[in-house]
């Protein structure tokens, strides 16, 4: 691990901590000038003095930077203490973002066949119904036709047991001969029942079922026997939501065990965390979590807790906590690391706290100005720890007596990093 160093402040001023990547940020400013120490050679008219630089408005020296007042006031520069305020106490709990398994599906073809068409591109916003794809399976118009030929030999044995029974009450044919045609129409009927139920577990819905019994019975014009049970199989979306995977493409070859499609329903989420052991008094179906992420800082999604896990990991003494986290906007995306907080759940503590604009971002640091003198500025790291309204709290690397840059930090931030690549 490295090892920070303290640089020396200026006179009179306290030293300030830096760690490494701002070590090597430093290391780059250019070094003052030094004043010329050679001596004429013999013969040579002695050389004149160099001139003595005029002041900058604005540099870096001695590890701090330094801003003439004027041009402090033309950037805007303004000093505050670190505010210090009464939060509730919170309980944060590291995890990551899920798909919300009650609202994602994964699409597959019920049938062996090949691709014809597809309806929806990866990233497309599908509706309920909507057309994935088409698939061409030579199973589906055999399903189709045992439908229609058995919807057949049932309309045939209805007809045949009701004409039994007028026969029957006329004495024109005997209990035997009305008993065959009952039992022929009770199997006409089962089997009529189980190939529609094939052609329902193939994707098939009732009106798509009805059509095709209406067109089998009233056929259009042109129409063949296989027009009528193509083989074609449309895979639909069963939901709203978002196309977030697609394995196929126009002319595949696929079997039933493959997934072409997976569609989600992005706007809830799962926020699944690590709760520690001491955490899980806090912990409850329906409480209130607040989630955030460190790529949206400003932002908040409120969350509800669904489920506390029931078993404790052997290796992280954890449990898997599981929150509805309402996508506002679509801006979180799965698997993106997260923290939940719930507020209130442990007693109220004292915290400092600055504007947000007062800390800005160095090499990956987080960092704030801390005025050393009436015309100079120096880095402090710090460690924001969460919000505090439109205010952000600082964990460590202030004690509340500093004098902070609350507004023009990005100013100072800008003449730093001119000052280190000119360095270069």
């Amino acid at each position: 691990m490295p090892i920070a160093r303290k640089f020396p402040a200026p006179l009179n001023g306290p030293q300030v901590l830096l760690g490494p990547a701002l070590m090597a940020l430093m290391a780059l400013m250019p070094a003052l000038p030094l004043a010329g120490c050679g001596r004429s050679q013999p013969g040579e008219p002695p050389k004149a003095a160099a001139a003595e630089p005029a002041a900058s408005p604005a540099g870096v020296r001695d590890g701090t930077i330094q801003v003439a007042p004027a041009l402090q006031q033309k950037w805007g520069i303004t000093i505050a203490e670190p505010a210090r305020s009464t939060e509730p106490g919170a309980v944060t709990l590291s995890g990551v973002l899920r798909l919300n398994e009650g609202r994602t599906a994964h699409v597959s073809s019920l049938l062996e066949g090949q691709v014809v068409s597809l309806g929806a591109d990866l990233g497309a916003a599908v509706r309920k119904g909507q057309l994935l794809a088409t698939i061409h399976a030579p199973a589906l118009a055999d399903a189709k036709m045992a439908f229609l030929q058995a919807a057949a030999r049932s309309e045939l044995a209805t007809r045949e047991h009701d004409r039994a029974r007028i026969l029957l009450q006329q004495e024109a044919i005997d209990q035997k001969e009305a008993g065959r045609r009952r039992a022929d129409f009770e199997q006409a009927r089962t089997e009529l029942g189980v190939a529609e139920s094939r052609l329902h577990s193939l994707g098939l819905d009732q009106p798509e079922v009805d059509a095709l019994l209406r067109r089998a019975r009233q056929p259009a014009e042109g129409d063949r026997g296989e027009d009528v049970a193509a083989p074609y199989l449309n895979l639909v979306s069963p939901l709203a939501g978002r196309v977030i995977a697609r394995d196929a493409i126009a002319g595949q070859h696929v079997l039933p065990d493959r997934a072409l499609f997976t569609v989600s329903d992005l706007s809830m989420l799962w926020a699944v965390l690590d709760a520690r052991e001491p955490d899980l008094p806090f912990l409850a179906e329906g409480r209130a979590v607040r989630i955030r992420t460190s790529l949206y800082a400003d932002r908040a999604w409120d969350g509800r807790i669904l489920h506390v896990g029931d078993v404790v990991d052997e290796r992280s003494r954890t449990v898997k906590v599981r929150v509805a986290t309402p996508n506002t906007g679509l801006l979180l995306k799965p698997n993106m690391f997260v923290q939940g907080e719930i507020v209130g759940a442990a007693g109220a503590r004292d915290v400092l706290t600055v504007p947000a604009d007062a800390i800005q971002t160095i090499n990956g640091d987080p960092v704030v100005f801390v005025r050393v003198a009436p015309d100079r500025f120096a880095i402090r790291p710090v460690e924001p720890a969460g919000r505090a309204g439109d205010r952000r709290v600082i964990a460590k690397g202030l004690d509340g007596t500093e004098s902070v840059v609350v507004s023009g930090a990005f100013a100072l931030k800008a003449e730093l990093l001119k000052s280190s690549l000119a360095g270069e």
